[in-house]
């Protein structure tokens, strides 16, 4: 079984991007990731669309509020 790392509606949080990495898991799509590190310490992968995947960096602060399809800069 695979884990999803999409992000889904209902989720709010905020952290920072501690890592960026793109994949092409099943054959022929391109996934743009963040891993993301959360104020308690956690962290946790999400994938983003390419547009904020090319915005962000390492260091820079997500914020994802209940509703919103993808995170943002903030």
């Amino acid at each position: 079984m695979f884990k999803s790392r999409k992000v889904r509606e209902e989720d709010s949080w905020d952290g920072v991007v501690v890592d960026k990495t793109r994949r092409n898991t099943d054959g022929s799509n391109l996934y743009h990731y963040a891993e993301i590190r959360f104020p308690d310490g956690a962290t946790k992968k999400v994938r983003i669309d390419k547009t904020l995947w090319e915005a962000v960096a390492v260091g820079d602060r997500l914020v994802k509020e209940a509703g919103a399809a993808q995170p943002v800069k903030g």
